[in-house]
């Protein structure tokens, strides 16, 4: 299924709607407060918040945003 508004899955070569966006910093890159994000699928979630833990990055997971598709231009 394709992902709304070209959102899609951050697992590479994936490319389903996401449903989950993983919040994560690099402590020794950004500041405590700034958040990155990678938006994953179902199936690539437990993956993505995997990697992302053993390095210490993950700092919440919540549901994606729901963006509603662009207006088409005249």
């Amino acid at each position: 299924m394709p992902a709304p508004a070209g959102l899609r899955c951050s697992a590479r070569g994936c490319h389903a709607a996401p449903s989950w966006a993983l919040r994560w910093n690099n402590p020794s890159l950004h500041e405590p407060a700034r958040r990155k994000t990678w938006l994953a699928c179902d199936d690539h979630r437990e993956h993505l918040s995997d990697f992302l833990t053993l390095r210490g990055f993950l700092r919440e997971v919540e549901p994606a945003p729901v963006v509603a598709p662009a207006p088409p231009t005249a």
